[in-house]
């Protein structure tokens, strides 16, 4: 039995889009390095973390390999820093992380790992083999070798972190996120937790889908990152799930509720058929299951645009979301792009200011299952992989709260996943070849695709193509 949904936890997700915070102000200046900081997240995360009530300043430490875009990432923040009148916080820049991550309060981890170039070899080389992606960065194939160059990087950041800031709290926003912490959890001891935005996002899609004000709306979720499960879904005591399969009976049907939201069928067809919603976006989603992305027809039935299932959606379009990037970097430093931001969802700032304060705050957030007191926390999940669920947030850090068993049926499609992100951490700790076609032999929709003959050719395919950004494997 899963442990009653704290009242406080939905206030939490509509108040984060506003300037309001929590009571009381931060005891004194704080210290955050961004890895990654070219990234696009960085200006409204920092902006987060300015509008936190009764901040008292602090250094904002910037770090990127690309210095082109690290120095305009520093123009920004500065910018930020002066419209919004802070004079009370520094930023520091550089390309070398340790010249700047000494004695950080948080390290937030946004790094990209030779993903530009190697994004085109992760969808097209698995798709000459019958494997089809979306998006292709969290799991499948294209999130295996995302692991394999990223991982490697990453548990170096930790070791320098274990040396120089050893007090800080790590905040992973890189992906995968699953074996990013997988693989942090079996080998440093810095703390980390990995932050995604599919349990907000999609709470209030539901409250909008069933017609219900968020702030009244009772839930539950666990699972694992991108494939966790609302287990309950209430409103002033009454189940929104009758009314929430009808609409996806429509919709499945052909005859939508909604028009504007007549899409999102992968999600809709796994409530009716296993009895509730899973956190993230239709296109993405198929990619961790074995039934959706392997026939003409079934592409047709389910799949539809964009993050809707579009074949090779996320290769195509990410180089002109970088582009768009940086563009908007350039408008925002003429002027041209507006930088009157509210405060977000995302759950960064919040952390920092519930740590700060000591003021409880709940988030969901990516931790060991093993990382609870007394046991698992979700007892019919692998102990020793990561899960995504409820956590409190005070002065002395991020506490994973116990779920509890989920139901088997939805327990073991987050396990099958799972047995695929533990043999593929070990193969980027390792830096395994075996491990890693091993680990493609475990993910649902490769195998549902290839043989275990063809998915090592075409393991042994992407290593040739992408050698330069893997070194060490053997």
């Amino acid at each position: 039995m899963s442990t009653p949904e704290l009242t406080a936890s939905h206030a939490t997700h509509t108040r984060a889009a506003t300037d309001r915070g929590l009571e009381g102000v931060l005891p004194g200046p704080i210290k955050i390095t961004m890895l990654g900081a070219g990234s696009s997240f960085t200006p409204r995360l920092v902006n987060d973390i300015l509008r936190i009530p009764g901040e008292q300043g602090g250094l904002i430490a910037l770090v990127d390999i690309d210095e082109r875009r690290l120095t305009a990432m520093k123009q920004v923040i500065e910018k930020l820093l002066q419209k919004l009148g802070r004079s009370n916080w520094r930023v520091a820049a550089s390309t070398e992380r340790t010249e700047v991550m000494s004695g950080s309060d948080y390290i937030v981890n946004c790094i990209e790992v030779s993903g530009t170039d190697c994004v085109r070899w992760d969808n097209d080389i698995p798709r000459s083999y019958g494997v089809d992606q979306c998006i292709g960065d969290t799991i499948g194939p294209g999130g295996l070798f995302k692991a394999l160059r990223t991982i490697p990087v990453w548990l170096d950041v930790l070791k320098d972190a274990e040396k120089i800031a050893p007090r800080a709290l790590v905040l992973n926003y890189t992906n995968p996120m699953s074996m990013m912490c997988l693989a942090a959890g079996r080998t440093s001891a810095m703390p980390v937790v990995g932050l995604c935005h599919s349990v907000q996002g999609t709470s209030h899609r539901l409250a909008k889908r069933a017609g219900v004000p968020y702030a009244e709306m009772k839930w539950e979720c666990a699972g694992i990152n991108h494939l966790a499960w609302f287990t309950r879904l209430e409103h002033r005591g009454q189940n929104l799930y009758p009314v929430l399969n009808e609409k996806a009976e429509q919709d499945l049907a052909g005859n939508p509720s909604d028009p504007d939201d007549a899409g999102d069928l992968v999600r809709k067809d796994m409530m009716l058929h296993f009895g509730a919603f899973i956190t993230e976006s239709s296109g993405h989603l198929s990619e961790y299951l074995p039934y959706y992305r392997k026939r003409p027809e079934l592409y047709d039935r389910y799949l539809g645009e964009g993050y809707d299932g579009a074949s090779r959606f996320y290769a195509t379009e990410w180089p002109g979301w970088r582009e768009k990037a940086d563009e908007e970097r350039e408008g925002m430093l003429c002027d041209r792009v507006p930088m009157e931001w509210e405060r977000s969802w995302e759950y960064a700032s919040w952390i920092i200011e519930a740590h700060q304060k000591d003021v409880p705050f709940r988030i969901h957030g990516n931790v060991m299952n093993s990382s609870g007191h007394g046991g698992s926390l979700i007892t019919n999940l692998p102990n020793d992989g990561c899960v995504e669920v409820a956590c409190m947030v005070d002065g002395s850090g991020v506490h994973p709260t116990r779920y509890g068993a989920l139901p088997s049926h939805m327990a073991a499609v987050c396990d099958w996943n799972m047995r695929m992100f533990d043999v593929a951490a070990d193969a980027a700790i390792e830096r395994s070849i075996e491990k890693a076609i091993h680990a493609l032999m475990l993910d649902p929709l490769t195998a549902a695709i290839c043989s275990p003959g063809e998915i090592k050719a075409m393991t042994l395919e992407l290593f040739e193509a992408e050698k330069e950004y893997l070194p060490g494997y053997r």
